[in-house]
């Protein structure tokens, strides 16, 4: 990939992003605080952007998106990599959602 396709990605994958944020928030904010683990603040804010302020923001050369997961043990739930692996996908990916939902929970 060359620099040039790398950075229209970026700006595809922050207009998607903000296209998707805006929409959650604006059907059910709390489950968008949720899902999206942001602030009431960033929140509030993408919801009220206008088209216009989307695409000058979505133009930029960084990813407005990050990775939540940074920690191994939930890494290793989604992944279900773990030594002691549990043949139940389901029961994995609920752990883990808990284990997210308890770390948002602890950033409010």
């Amino acid at each position: 990939m060359t620099n040039e396709q790398i950075l229209s990605e970026i700006q595809e994958a922050n207009l998607t992003y903000l296209m998707l944020a805006q929409n959650l928030i604006r059907q059910d904010k709390a489950e968008a605080l949720f899902r999206l683990g942001m602030s009431e603040e960033s929140a509030d804010m993408i919801g009220t952007l206008s088209p216009a302020q989307i695409l000058k923001i979505a133009s930029s050369n960084m990813l407005l998106c990050r990775f939540r997961m940074d920690d191994e043990v939930i890494w290793s739930l989604l992944t279900n990599h773990s030594v002691n692996k549990v043949d139940n996908d389901s029961t994995t990916r609920l752990h883990a959602s808990i284990l997210m939902a308890g770390r948002f929970a602890e950033t409010l």
